[in-house]
């Protein structure tokens, strides 16, 4: 074990001596509390050698208590010195003790001895807690407490696995709740570089933990959140339990004689699969996490889904930065480590040293916690270790993966791209999102852009924020997090962290993964001291901030003019989207260009070297590599112009000549001087900023405006 004093094992935070014994206790009942709705009869059988009837656990963990506590303090008896052979688990150094496959052998001593036996050591327990106890006693009860919160989650995995091999299908624990159903996961950029893995040496934790070491990770993503039970329906309808090509040599093996088809819990009715929970049976939900899988199950279906599992250490970098969702919450996740001892790891002398290091050969790493596992108990840095091929224990699936250049979008971003593509097409206007423009190349392209002699709004607004950087920032509050919506590179964003070392985390949001994976990668290397948790998404939507944001300030950042780009409707709704991601006491600071002569604007939208022709015709390029289309890029002229009545600029691109071309499956006929509007950059002014901010729910704190051509900065509060 590792302890230090400003943390302790469950709800144990920074417990002072005379709460110890509360704590002791309340630990105990919560034990007591789980196997009431159980009866004499459920409570000695053993389902499996895997598992333990609930008895024993009741007597496991009071013999725990007794050995490593109470014997050998003055005036101490054992309750029974036979319990110290019935009830040891795997401990060499204590002496012989009952087979494990046997533990539902023991019918005797009954259920009312054990709980005498309880009452027995509690009442030591209470004696030696309420008197004046040593630091090495203190630790032993650390582990004695975090010893029995482990077989509480023991407990009900045992529990459920004996009441799923009744024909009855009976509930244990009719109130117990599901898991809550939720959106898919997203992958997450993850810099990769030389992280620190281990316990941290605050608080308690256990030997193999330690020692806290240096990992070199390369770049890769990881799903914030689980495989859901939709996940794995198709995983078994795309043959997966029948296709030895997914599974390793042993897992093959374990299918076949096995019989697997499904996770574990799960059987089939007439009405579709049902699983086994402790609330009984029911029906299989897909949108909840896949939970009963073994390590080749999980190692298979990443294979089928193009992916891998994580490695522990990529894992903890990952839920120590607050980019995990689900981390404890419902299912222990299978990584790719073996379990084996950290560099420099030493095992406790005595019998204690037992607890971990013995089972370092043949097992498999899992991290996180589940819904079994007492509130509290887990942390980043917990090792959790079982067979590949066992699933009784509540294991579920995080997906991994490694970064190659120009990683496919998923399915569903290739389906809104394909029905947004048909629908601008079909129109009798036709018409496409700017945030179609930026994939890798068009991202460059914009990049290219802004270092044209005629795209003023980037040097200005640059100018604007390195002028007004210390004013600007002087509002953000201690470990503030800093969202920017449509991050790109990131360039902008240095102005003010330079400027505010206050703000401890960065998530930005773009569309382009290759983008955000390139920035983190860099954000990564320059502000080391920095986390960086990119989310790849449309920022233009309602999109989940990661958990651990939850409670912090979040300041979001919206530079750029990007507000320009569009209609006075949807920026409303933009600003309103941001105001519900952010909170109602956020901070939001936006770039807007400013009206001015028409001469400057259209040559800022129409460059001599013709960057921005390209940069609109990449959305043509977009669609042929991946909706299958068949524009002639040369078939089309790039045109800017400004729209007086709506205080825009506009791009269009025109097509030259009568043409037919197809894209997505369908076909879309131009005639010849026929545009297809692409984007607005719509120009504003004090007043019109204003009433847009303020229709959104916010108001106008600060604004600062540059040199001719004009352009602003302005700072908002929700």
């Amino acid at each position: 074990m590792n302890t230090a004093p400003c943390q302790m094992p469950g709800q144990m935070r920074a417990a002072p001596q005379d709460s110890l014994l509360d704590l002791y206790l309340t630990l105990r009942a919560r034990t007591l509390d789980l196997v009431a709705p159980l009866s004499p009869e459920d409570m000695v059988v053993q389902s499996m050698p895997d598992a333990s009837p609930a008895k024993w656990h009741l007597a496991h963990t009071t013999w725990f208590f007794e050995t490593f506590l109470l014997n050998g303090q003055p005036h101490y008896k054992a309750f029974d010195p036979d319990y110290a052979f019935l009830f040891n688990s795997y401990y060499e150094a204590l002496g012989p003790r009952q087979p494990r496959a046997q533990r539902g052998l023991l019918t005797r001593p009954p259920l009312d001895d054990i709980l005498a036996y309880r009452r027995h050591v509690d009442t030591h327990m209470h004696a030696l807690l309420a008197g004046d106890i040593n630091e090495s006693t203190i630790d032993f009860l650390r582990l004695g407490l975090a010893h029995e919160e482990q077989h509480q989650e023991l407990l009900l995995m045992d529990i459920l696995h004996l009441f799923s091999q009744s024909p009855l299908r009976p509930a244990a624990a009719p109130d117990w709740p599901g898991d809550d159903s939720g959106r898919a996961g997203r992958f997450q950029l993850r810099p990769g570089g030389l992280v620190d893995i281990g316990h941290s040496g605050c608080g308690f934790a256990f030997d193999n933990e330690t020692p806290r070491h240096k990992v070199w990770l390369q770049p890769f993503e990881i799903s914030d959140r689980l495989v859901t039970n939709g996940d794995w329906l198709a995983f078994m309808a795309d043959g997966g339990y029948a296709r030895p090509d997914l599974w390793l040599s042993d897992g093959w093996t374990q299918v076949q004689t096995n019989g697997w088809q499904a996770p574990a819990y799960w059987h089939a009715t007439s009405e579709g699969w049902r699983e086994m929970t402790l609330g009984g049976a029911v029906p299989v939900m897909p949108d909840t996490p896949v939970t009963h899988v073994s390590f080749y199950e999980a190692d298979a279906f990443a294979r089928w889904s193009g992916a891998r599992l994580p490695t522990e250490a990529e894992w903890e970098a990952a839920a120590s930065d607050g980019a995990l969702e689900q981390v404890d919450t419902v299912a222990w996740q299978w990584t790719a480590s073996a379990y084996l001892p950290y560099p420099g790891f030493t095992p406790g002398s005595g019998a204690v040293g037992e607890y971990n290091g013995k089972f370092m050969s043949g097992q498999m790493v899992l991290r996180g916690g589940c819904a079994f596992t007492p509130p509290g108990h887990a942390r980043p840095s917990y090792r959790n270790f079982f067979r590949p091929e066992q699933r009784w224990m509540r294991s579920g699936v995080r997906l991994a993966r490694d970064l190659h250049a120009g990683v496919a979008a998923t399915d569903r971003d290739e389906a809104t791209f394909a029905s947004d593509v048909v629908a601008g097409l079909s129109a009798r206007q036709k018409s496409l999102s700017p945030k179609y423009f930026y994939d890798a190349t068009g991202s460059e392209l914009f990049e290219a852009i802004c270092r044209t002699p005629e795209y003023y709004p980037t040097r200005t607004e640059s100018a604007l924020l390195a002028d007004i950087a210390a004013e600007l920032t002087a509002a953000i509050p201690a470990d503030a997090v800093l969202v920017e919506f449509g991050s790109g590179a990131s360039d902008k964003t240095r102005r003010l962290l330079d400027a505010a070392p206050q703000i401890t985390a960065y998530v930005p949001i773009d569309i382009s993964d290759d983008a955000l994976r390139q920035a983190t990668l860099r954000l990564n290397r320059d502000y080391p001291n920095l986390v960086v948790t990119p989310v790849v998404g449309d920022f233009t939507t309602l999109l989940d901030l990661p958990r651990a944001l939850r409670g912090r300030s979040l300041v979001g950042f919206f530079p750029g003019s990007t507000i320009g780009n569009f209609s006075v409707p949807e920026a409303r709704q933009l600003l309103r989207n941001m105001r519900a991601m952010l909170g109602s006491d956020a901070r939001l600071i936006v770039g807007a260009d400013m009206v001015k002569d028409e001469a400057t604007l259209v040559a800022t939208y129409n460059d001599a070297a013709g960057i921005t022709a390209e940069f609109n015709k990449n959305v043509l390029r977009r669609i042929n590599a991946e909706l299958a289309g068949t524009f002639d890029l040369n078939a089309f002229d790039h045109l800017a112009i400004w729209n007086a009545e709506y205080a825009r600029m506009e791009m269009h691109l025109v097509s030259r000549v009568d043409q037919i071309v197809h894209a997505a499956g369908h076909t879309f006929a131009f005639k010849a001087g026929e545009r297809l509007h692409t984007e607005n950059s719509h120009k504003f002014t004090r007043q019109s900023f204003g009433a847009l901010a303020a229709d959104a729910g916010f108001t106008v704190e600060q604004v600062w405006v540059s040199p001719a051509p004009e352009f602003a900065v302005f700072s908002l509060k929700a």
